[in-house]
């Protein structure tokens, strides 16, 4: 772990830099007062010798000059017995070392000795010939161990020679080594006794510097510490992490209350952010991603031991409310959905979790007690769900009718993983959008194996036309006033190389769940166009007609009108010899989308048929504002118009009507001649079936011509 230099090691770190600083200067003053006090006592030893020596040398130069006068008379009389005794006297004084008389022509006359060994001799040339020259009267000279006065004797103006005497210095030293040595011991106590409150100055020194390292600590360090650990939480995650509150009315006081008005406004939009990321903004319930982590959640607390129901929720049609109403009502609907939703769940399933899961998708995970039979209790959820959402409620001021198809999945049965959950629920949700919607579906393991065929097909649908495996065929249309061959619906066939020949029942509707219905649907009219050009000369001068069918994808894509033009153009057929087939549940549930495209058409002379009519939401209204030309009456009501009453009268209701209106009436399915023979006698225009002719290829129609 990586050490850390933090603040209270560096306040730390000052005040010991300080101490050290302060120690060591004050060291360097305390070796400086040392020198000084070396210097001071050679100082002092200096002046004490020097004044040692003036004093001592006056004293000896009058006392030398007294003993000149006192040998005076005896050396006049060369009396050497009384000069003997004199010298001898002088010499019992402290610190004389010898005593010499000397003639005036520099011979010893007397040394002081008993034997007087040195009589005769010559004294220092230097010091006699000062002396016996000497203005003054007598010269010192010093020594190294002390220093030596000579004076001349006479009488009178008579010189009669001189005396010379040697003094040591050793009493003297010894009084200046005594008196130095008291005045150094005399220093050394003052220097002690300062030391004592240097020493008492340092430790007070030490203690003031503990006393802001800790002072640092508690009013510094302490509160900034705090303030990290408090960041440290809410970095990770914890946004209601405690941060110190002060009173302290210095910046650090002011960072502390700043740091915490931080926090809080940290927490509360983070509060905001997560009501935002986990709420649906629209209907105030769980969006996806809270779901997704509240599934998560409850898959791993409930692991083997529990189980749950997850229904998986869509609105049908709903689609339609926001193309005829506008998105504000459909914003509406999805407001007093979820609301019943919740409602519902509220109370029959108050632990369950609703979450609107994007769009017109809601999803509903309801926990499930242990004594308690899954599939029951989802089950009843589900059908009242189902129940009380179907009933009409009422978006921008008119009456909405929708219904709720549910796929119900269950935990731990069907899957053990989220992602597995999600996949079969909206696997079964399809399949109550296929058993004719509004209704609830358990998953079944043959779904997912649908589903896989589905895969399977819309993969190897693609790239079908290519490889040749697509075909156009053509059923006629016959004209029943007289039974002529007028025209022929183009159908595509998909003869698949391992599975032969695919129902488009099936194949269709994987190409307009996938979006590959827009490329076959203009690769199909182009076709139609080209082939049924070369019919007209087979036709004679009333010509046929082809019609090709359109899916609602192609219609709402919005360039249906153009690819039409262009298809034309390119293949020259007449645009009058073109109609087009629209299912009724695409035209009517999409009446702003597709009127101008449609109108856009007509104006250019492509008749527009309406596919299927009587399945979906017919009516006179419905058929008076969209612009066709024409309708076909679905297969369902020509299969029992010959034995039931009701499809009779539909089918002549339906014919009438569309007469009615100036459009032609199509009859498709008729596969009996008693059918054929009662739709011409009730009005009807054309009709399409196998009693009149079976799907062929292009060749077979225009040898059938």
């Amino acid at each position: 772990m990586k050490m850390r230099y933090g603040l209270q090691a560096r306040v730390f770190t000052a005040v010991l830099a300080a101490l050290l600083i302060t120690l060591t200067i004050l060291g360097l003053v305390l070796k400086r007062q040392d020198e000084m006090r070396e210097e001071m006592l050679d100082g002092a030893r200096g002046a004490m010798n020097s004044l040692v020596h003036s004093r001592l040398q006056a004293n000896v130069q009058a006392s030398v000059d007294r003993l000149a006068g006192d040998l005076a008379n005896p050396l006049y009389y060369f009396d050497l017995e009384a000069i003997g005794r004199i010298i001898a006297s002088v010499q019992r004084q402290a610190d004389i070392e010898y005593v010499v008389v000397y003639s005036a022509t520099g011979e010893v006359v007397h040394d002081g000795s008993r034997e007087i060994a040195t009589f005769g001799q010559g004294v220092d040339e230097v010091l006699a010939s000062g002396a016996i020259g000497a203005e003054r009267g007598q010269e010192a000279a010093a020594e190294s161990r002390g220093f030596q006065v000579s004076a001349p004797i006479t009488i009178g103006e008579q010189r009669l020679g001189g005396v010379r005497v040697g003094y040591s210095l050793d009493s003297a030293r010894q009084d200046t080594r005594q008196a130095t040595g008291g005045l150094r011991a005399g220093l050394e106590e003052i220097a002690s006794r300062h030391g004592f409150a240097i020493a008492a100055l340092l430790s007070l020194l030490a203690v003031v510097a503990v006393v802001m390292v800790l002072l640092a600590q508690r009013t510094l360090v302490r509160p900034v510490r705090r303030l990290a650990e408090a960041a440290r939480e809410i970095e990770s995650g914890n946004f209601n992490a405690s941060v110190p509150d002060s009173r302290r009315n210095d910046e650090v006081g002011e960072l502390v209350r700043g740091f915490r008005r931080m926090s809080e406004s940290i927490a509360r939009h983070d509060r905001d952010i997560r009501r935002m990321a986990y709420t649906d903004a629209l209907t105030g319930l769980h969006n996806r991603v809270a779901f997704r982590e509240a599934l998560d959640e409850r898959l791993a607390a409930n692991g083997e031991s529990g189980s749950m129901a997850l229904l998986f929720a869509d609105i049908d049609n709903f689609k339609r409310v926001n193309d005829t109403l506008g998105h504000d009502a459909g914003d509406e609907v999805l407001v007093q959905f979820a609301e019943r939703i919740r409602e519902v769940v509220e109370r029959y399933a108050a632990s369950a979790v609703v979450a609107r899961f994007g769009g017109d998708e809601f999803v509903v995970l309801q926990p499930i007690g242990a004594d308690e039979d899954a599939r029951e209790v989802a089950g009843r959820l589900a059908g009242i769900l189902v129940e009380e959402v179907g009933r009409p409620l009422v978006a921008g001021g008119r009456p909405v009718f929708l219904g709720l198809s549910i796929g119900v999945t269950l935990f731990p049965d069907d899957a053990a993983t989220a992602a597995l959950l999600m996949k079969n629920g909206d696997i079964a949700m399809y399949q109550a959008k296929v058993a004719g919607k509004n209704c609830h579906r358990f998953y079944s393991r043959a779904m997912d194996q649908a589903v896989e065929r589905r895969v399977r097909m819309e993969h190897d649908l693609r790239g079908a036309w290519e490889r040749g495996e697509l075909s156009v065929v053509y059923q006629p249309l016959f004209n029943m006033a007289d039974n002529r061959l007028v025209g022929a619906e183009a159908l595509l066939r998909w003869r698949h190389p391992t599975q032969g020949m695919v129902a488009p029942s099936v194949f269709i509707d994987v190409a307009e769940q996938s979006g590959l219905i827009e490329n076959l649907g203009l690769a199909v009219l182009a076709t139609a166009c080209e082939e049924a050009v070369g019919w007209q000369e087979r036709a004679g001068p009333e010509g046929m007609f082809v019609s090709v069918n359109v899916s609602p994808r192609q219609l709402r894509s919005g360039d249906l009108a153009q690819q039409v033009e262009d298809v034309l153009r390119q293949t020259s057929l007449p645009p009058g010899r073109l109609h087009l087939e629209l299912t009724e549940t695409a035209v009517l549930g999409d009446e702003l989308r597709t009127d101008r495209p449609l109108a856009r058409l007509r104006e250019a002379g492509v008749r527009i048929w309406l596919d299927d009519f009587g399945t979906g939401f017919s009516g006179l209204s419905h058929l008076r504002r969209i612009p066709i030309d024409g309708v076909k009456i679905d297969r369902s009501f020509i299969a029992d118009v010959l034995r039931d009453p009701d499809d009779l009268a539909l089918t002549t209701a339906i014919i009438a009507m569309a007469r009615s209106l100036g459009m032609t009436v199509v009859a498709e399915g008729v596969e009996r001649e008693g059918q054929y023979n009662l739709l011409r006698e009730r009005g009807c225009d054309l009709a399409q079936g196998y009693w009149l002719g079976h799907p062929v290829s292009a060749e077979e129609l225009r040898l059938l011509i």
